[in-house]
């Protein structure tokens, strides 16, 4: 079991107590942490030392869509509306499971360099995403993304699919990847399906993740088809909880925000995309005060550009400042537990991620205190939120492993990486000449995933079986 010392940090721990140690040290010892403090003793097989350095839990990205990062800069500055039926699902219908690979990777390249060490994805070809997933070397929870539309046997078609990722891929990678069930929103998705949804959910011992209350002519629209808002059908349909992941949540009503509370529901913020968008400013703040551990996440990188959950940071606590017309309604401190700590709430994984204490998973960042724009160093959360991005993040440390030290990936190959994002964004968007010994690797490549799975599938039945009732 290899042992190491981050040493001399700056220990931002997000434990109980909120501890910020000048000069700490974290000790791992496998994929856990063994102990933190300001003197921690005994030998290690590597010591790193972080003087200069912040030391904190990795950011959770809780809500996003990752091969998404293959339509950044796409279809910008338009309406959600047309955003989606002109641009994006005309695409979509393209996509090949490839393609997914390719843009997973990217992403999850992108958010090794800045600093995310847990996400949430809902997307299609979620298998392919799942093996990214687990050559990167990053923790995630998983759903395929489910659009029944109201037509029954596209309905079981969908949720084959979705119960097909969750039976072959929930726990996968040693534990690292989990899986949720991901119907996509309560306007493409019937409430009989929804319901049919909550059942399989609950026979599997896992949660929900969809898109809520987006944007004001979604509700509207299922008011009008259903007679309730978004958040009060799902709370009819029983599947109000804390095991559901709720994606943007803008449009909500004082008596929803309390329906939330009381059921324990997760929502998640999405700054940049909402603003984009123009979806609206979701109610954060009063969330926060109801005791609503309100999670951040970047959404896909085709409605918010990047998926740097430091920006993230930012723009949540701006938008509200300016919105509330206060500027104390979200501090620095209160916007990093978002990140941290909430977002581990979310996924249902407090105990294992989101703060810096012995006994956690080891997930945590270094980020390089000593550059021009951190300095002078007076407050070190604010400096974190306010003033960075994920270009200040050192090194990146997951289930023990190292992703990234001294801003080089290890995990993955950055340049294979980015030649086959561009190849597949090339086949997607026909634009420069993919050519036929491009297709003939991008053949190989999918007959090379379908081996992976083939491979692991014996392997997550025996996790499955050691985890059975958890």
């Amino acid at each position: 079991m290899e042992k190491i010392l981050i040493k001399d940090g700056y220990v931002i721990t997000m434990d109980a107590r909120r501890r910020v140690l000048r000069r700490g040290s974290v000790l791992l010892e496998g994929n856990r942490i063994a102990e933190v403090g300001e003197e921690v003793k005994g030998k290690a097989d590597l010591v790193i030392e972080a003087r200069g350095m912040a030391v904190l839990p990795g950011l959770i990205n809780a809500h996003t869509h990752s091969p998404m990062t293959l339509f950044r800069g796409f279809a910008d500055d338009m309406e959600l509306d047309p955003w989606l039926r002109e641009k994006i699902w005309p695409v979509e219908a393209k996509l090949r499971a490839g393609d997914c690979y390719a843009g997973a990777l990217l992403a999850c390249a992108e958010m090794i360099r800045s600093g995310t060490t847990c996400f949430a994805d809902m997307y299609f070809f979620m298998e392919e995403v799942a093996e990214a997933v687990g050559e990167s070397g990053l923790r995630a929870s998983l759903s395929y993304g489910m659009i029944e539309l109201g037509v029954p046997e596209r309905g079981e078609e969908e949720l084959r699919k979705g119960e097909k990722l969750v039976r072959e891929y929930h726990g996968a990678f040693g534990g690292r990847v989990l899986t949720m069930f991901g119907p996509h929103a309560p306007y493409t998705c019937s409430p009989e399906f929804l319901r049919r949804v909550g059942e399989k959910a609950r026979e599997y011992g896992v949660g929900i993740h969809l898109h809520l209350s987006e944007t004001e002519k979604e509700v509207r629209e299922v008011r009008e088809r259903y007679g309730q808002t978004p958040v009060r059908l799902l709370h009819s349909l029983g599947l109000l909880g804390p095991r559901l992941l709720a994606a943007h949540c803008v449009w909500l009503d004082g008596e929803e925000v309390e329906l939330l509370a009381k059921t324990g529901a997760k929502p998640v913020h999405n700054p940049t995309s909402n603003l984009k968008l123009a979806s609206g400013v979701s109610p954060v703040p009063l969330m926060l005060e109801r005791g609503i551990p309100v999670a951040l996440g970047t959404d896909g990188a085709a409605s918010n550009n990047s998926l740097d959950m430091f920006q993230e940071m930012k723009f949540a606590a701006l938008i509200h400042k300016g919105w509330e017309r206060k500027p104390t309604c979200m501090p620095a401190g209160r916007v990093l537990e978002m990140a941290t700590l909430n977002g581990a709430t979310a996924l249902g994984l407090e105990g294992e991620i989101g703060s810096i204490e012995r006994g956690k998973k080891a997930d945590l960042i270094l980020v390089n205190l000593r550059q021009p724009r951190l300095s002078p160093l007076h407050q070190v959360v604010s400096q974190l939120v306010y003033a960075s991005s994920g270009e200040v993040v050192d090194t990146v440390i997951v289930d023990g492993r190292i992703l990234m030290r001294g801003r080089k990936l290890l995990s993955l190959d950055e340049e294979k990486v980015l030649k086959m994002a561009d190849e597949a964004a090339s086949r997607l968007f026909e634009e420069g000449d993919f050519g036929e010994e491009s297709r003939d690797e991008w053949l190989e490549l999918e007959e090379e995933l379908e081996k992976k799975k083939r491979k692991k599938g014996k392997y997550r039945a025996v996790y499955r079986r050691a985890h059975k009732g958890t």
